[in-house]
């Protein structure tokens, strides 16, 4: 992504108007220099910028989230400003003081949510054809207790809503777009060309995506719209979960636990503050504030929802790494898993006798599941063992009962 020309000279003490004009087929697009603003324009339309009079040099960008950090930058190069036009701006926020990285605020352990994301996966229909629409909104959601942000969603939440269904079955997807940018869809679980069905599509539009699902396990859906790190950190992702024509064994439970990082300013969206936005640099840096169960760091502790089991039952946990950036290690403390499936395949299948495992190691857009049975009455911590990832909220708790 670019402004042509990228570079504009004015002499000093000249004013600077600019004529916007968003040439891109697909995406939306802004410039600000200096305080001044665009709007944001889509595809083919114009804005007049007046900068004003500039005295020394400095830049523009494009500020939409991520863009200015695919090169959406704009330098505004002033001749005979008595410094010698010296640049406002050094590679950094483009005034003069560093890029803040996105930094993890201390999670209170007594703290709860306003309202937990459910983690129980429904139960398989009969229906073989599954028609859904999923429309691009923007809407404030929380991303830890007492955290809010600005979060691209799927159906205003955070994953997207979990599609379900069976090797052979037909998803028939209508995507809307309802947000301010351009938007897309990419299903990992359908193989098809992507040139049509995962293209950008503007505010106000629509498409249908169609695929059948020819294979099991638990799948990845994003927004492919660049750049994608910053949609998937905004929250754009979601899990579809194909099972064996012939269907899984019964468990007990199964829950659905997606993982992801969540990207965000220093001091920002807490104590009544403006949500925050996504922190592009810090996607960038990979430096995440949050990392998080199903979208909300910390939501599954013991002070609020927890997943819930009784003594002796089995239990599945379906885990997909949605990332960005992230991998995991899925565990439970004080559990031994029995069973472990990972991208198609059983690495500990019920056959196996006196085994067992520890983790389930994913890297980002990977999934699988794993089963186990609790001994006896307790709390039992769910964990990323990628600890520094459990510190910043990529835990949770089972609370089991007799």
């Amino acid at each position: 992504m670019r402004f042509e020309p990228s570079t504009i000279t004015v002499p000093a003490g000249n004013e600077l108007v600019v004529e916007l004009v968003n040439g891109d087929p697909t995406t939306v697009h802004d410039l600000q220099v200096l305080g001044a603003k665009t709007p944001r324009l889509a595809p083919g339309e114009t804005a007049t910028l007046e900068v004003g009079v500039v005295s020394a040099s400095t830049e523009g960008w494009c500020t939409i989230v991520g863009h200015r950090q695919m090169g959406m930058v704009l330098d505004v190069v002033v001749e005979g400003a008595p410094d010698g036009g010296a640049t406002g701006h050094d590679g950094d926020g483009g005034d003069g003081t560093s890029s803040p990285v996105s930094a993890t605020p201390l999670l209170d352990p007594d703290a709860r949510v306003a309202d937990p994301v459910d983690p129980v996966l429904a139960p398989l229909g009969d229906a073989r054809v599954h028609r859904l629409t999923l429309t691009a909104e923007e809407v404030e959601l929380e991303v830890a207790p007492g955290v809010t942000q600005t979060r691209w969603t799927f159906n205003g939440q955070v994953p997207g809503p979990t599609l379900h269904g069976r090797v052979g079955d037909v998803f028939e997807i209508t995507l809307e777009n309802d947000g301010t940018m351009g938007h897309s869809i990419d299903f990992h679980a359908g193989a098809l060309a992507p040139d049509r069905p995962m293209r950008t599509i503007a505010p106000g539009e629509s498409l249908v995506y169609r695929f059948t699902a020819q294979r099991a396990g638990i799948w990845m859906y994003h927004c492919s719209t660049m750049p994608m790190s910053s949609h998937i950190a905004a929250g754009m992702a979601g899990a579809v979960i194909i099972e064996p024509r012939e269907g899984l064994p019964e468990v007990d439970r199964e829950y659905v636990v997606v993982q992801s990082e969540v990207y965000l300013l220093p001091g920002t969206g807490q104590g009544g503050e403006a949500p925050a936005e996504v922190d592009a640099d810090a996607v960038l840096a990979e430096r995440p504030a949050f990392v998080t169960f199903n979208g909300i760091a910390g939501q599954y502790g013991e002070a609020g929802e927890m997943f819930e089991a009784r003594v002796g039952e089995r239990v599945r946990f379906w885990v997909l790494d949605a990332g960005p950036n992230r991998a995991t290690s899925f565990h439970v403390v004080g559990g031994q898993f029995d069973t472990v499936y990972a991208e198609g395949a059983y690495l500990l299948g019920p056959q196996a006798q006196g085994t067992g495992a520890q983790a389930l190691g994913l890297q980002a857009a990977q999934g699988g599941f794993v089963e186990l049975t609790f001994p006896e009455a307790g709390h039992y911590p769910v964990v990323s063992h990628v600890m520094v990832d459990a510190e910043r909220g990529a835990r949770g708790v089972v609370r089991v009962t007799d």
